[in-house]
């Protein structure tokens, strides 16, 4: 058997359904309304910092606090309904950080109907686009006035070098359509081709065992990297590989 039928059986055997209940993807995967799930993708994946059970249980309290409807409560709040927030903490994700994302979120859907809009800016139909979108996300998502410095390093940028691992995992959920039901595919602008693989800790360990990553660091280039050989296996859905690189790290300890 070659990588490409091995990582291709992987795939099949890992976008399950039953996958959504143990990782952070199962949060968006409790709305139906289109704002919703974008909402609580974004917070789901940039909370993804340890063991999943936690990162899922910190998102549930953090939704609790919107009364399970962000987007209306993002749209609707009072001041009075931000005092709670001022006691949310998950790793170095704190108040401050919270009350910044609220804001931006508020000032972003008064006027735009959806957060892809927010990662369009300079798109290009060509599958090497994705470096200049999230730079420009990141630019876009600091402009207001009191955008607090601490709060920068919580989303990721290619000009930091990073390799962006969650929001390129957000953007998967977004925009990733299949009939496994476990990815949204809800945005219809950026292209699964486009997508750069997520390359967490698992993803990294296995990618270098199967030779799909040969360089020492893990940044953006890896991460880069990474796609480009996965694109070799399937140009149009480079990304669905994550499954697989993923199920093979977590659930097998390959």
């Amino acid at each position: 058997m070659d990588l490409k039928e091995f990582l291709d059986q992987k795939v099949l055997q890992f976008n399950q359904h039953g996958f959504i209940a143990l990782d952070p993807i199962s949060i968006p995967h409790m709305f139906s309304k289109k704002q919703d799930i974008e909402i609580a993708g974004f917070f789901a994946a940039v909370l993804a910092w340890g063991q999943r059970k936690t990162i899922i249980n910190k998102s549930l309290e953090l939704f609790e606090m919107m009364d399970n409807a962000p987007h209306d409560f993002i749209l609707n709040h009072s001041e009075e309904d931000l005092k709670p927030f001022l006691n949310f903490k998950h790793r170095t994700f704190n108040d401050i950080d919270t009350l910044y994302f609220l804001a931006f979120f508020k000032w972003h859907y008064q006027k735009h109907e959806s957060l892809e809009n927010a990662f369009l800016i300079g798109w290009k139909d060509e599958p090497n686009i994705m470096g200049q979108l999230l730079t420009n996300f990141h630019d876009y998502f600091f402009q207001l006035e009191d955008a607090p410095q601490r709060t920068r390093k919580h989303i990721a940028t290619p000009k930091r070098k990073s390799a962006c691992k969650r929001i390129n995992m957000f953007l998967r959920w977004m925009v990733r359509s299949d009939d496994k039901g476990v990815d949204f595919g809800i945005w219809n602008t950026i292209k699964p081709n486009q997508l750069i693989c997520p390359c967490d800790l698992h993803v990294d360990r296995v990618g270098r065992k199967l030779g799909l990553i040969t360089r020492k660091q893990t940044d953006w280039q890896t991460a880069v990297e990474l796609t480009d050989k996965l694109r070799g296996f399937d140009p149009e859905d480079p990304v669905k590989y994550d499954f697989a690189l993923f199920g093979l790290g977590v659930e097998e300890k390959f």
